[in-house]
């Protein structure tokens, strides 16, 4: 595919997601479409997978190149959190497995007219559907440093999140931050890196993670995109999720042992009154991680972990 992009822990997610003939599939996050590929491929002759993404662009890109597998292929603008209502209109009412990749894909790092990435560059949008929400660049213009550095803090989990967001204030005074080259040359001059310490990433990594999260409501948006998903399962489907941050992680984990349990009462509560029972089975425990020869192949796999559960009976 063209920029590099390679699905990340493609043989887990198709083991975990178990695709058949026949089986209907919902990939909330199309992205690249490199795992709905592989869906469709497991699922010859006629199995069917709903792609979604915010992401028009991903849409078409996808939808171009996936041409060869026909009305097997249903595609859907939209964010996941809107799955209840995407999903039984166009056909998938009901399904046998809903995947969620919530890692960037290749094409957007590598959009320079959006700004998800420094190496790549450009204008500081970093919004999924560019229709919806603020641009990442105006919530640098106007916030305060105050709500700068809780921003940082809260979705970046940023160590120097107040020396940041001061100095962009400082900074925006005699000109605005505009272009992921501004942001991340001023975040790399704020937090040097040790010279007997090679990085791991980036120094502004934090930073543009908690700017993207915030502009595109993602970790809202999970929590009610696993909810849908899982009320769209029949029993013995599987939810499959990768996540790349201890952030999105920690809401997976929670959600899966939440509906693994059944009762949601608060733990002092003497006796269950919630009425809540358990609709998931833990498939992978604990969570699943690449390999290092794939991580040495695809460095950008190196955070990935992979959780899946199969619904229980109602």
């Amino acid at each position: 595919m063209e920029v590099g992009h390679t699905p990340v822990m493609p043989d887990q997610v198709l083991e975990t997601l178990a695709p058949a003939p026949g089986s209907l599939h919902v990939d909330a996050t199309l992205g690249g479409g490199g795992h709905t590929e592989r869906i469709l491929e497991a699922a010859n002759p006629d199995g069917r997978v709903l792609g979604l993404d915010a992401d028009q662009l991903a849409i078409e890109r996808v939808g171009a190149r996936l041409a060869r597998f026909g009305d097997r292929l249903v595609l859907r603008q939209g964010n996941f959190r809107e799955l209840a209502d995407v999903a039984p209109a166009a056909g998938f009412a009901q399904v046998d497995g809903a995947f969620f990749d919530l890692g960037l894909s290749s094409y957007q790092l590598a959009d320079r007219d959006r700004g998800f990435g420094f190496r790549a560059g450009g204008p500081l949008d970093m919004r999924f559907d560019v229709t919806r929400g603020v641009p990442a660049a105006e919530l640098l213009a106007t916030l305060s440093a105050d709500d700068l550095a809780a921003l940082f803090r809260k979705y970046g989990e940023e160590p120097a999140a107040w020396k940041i967001a001061k100095a962009i204030v400082a900074a925006r005074a005699s000109a605005p931050v505009e272009t992921a080259e501004d942001l991340a040359a001023l975040v790399e001059r704020l937090v040097p890196g040790n010279p007997r310490q090679p990085r791991r990433t980036h120094p502004a990594t934090r930073v543009f993670q908690a700017l993207r999260i915030s502009v595109n409501e993602e970790l809202d948006a999970l929590t009610e995109g696993l909810t849908a998903a899982l009320d769209l399962l029949r029993p013995g489907g599987r939810l499959v999720v990768l996540s790349y941050h201890s952030l999105e992680d920690r809401i997976v984990k929670r959600f899966l042992d939440a509906e693994r349990r059944g009762c949601v009462c608060a733990p002092e509560a003497p006796i269950c009154v919630c009425g809540h029972k358990p609709r998931l089975r833990l498939v992978t425990r604990p969570s699943l991680v690449p390999t290092d020869a794939e991580i040495e192949a695809n460095p950008r796999a190196r955070s990935a972990r992979l959780r899946a559960a199969e619904r229980l009976a109602a």
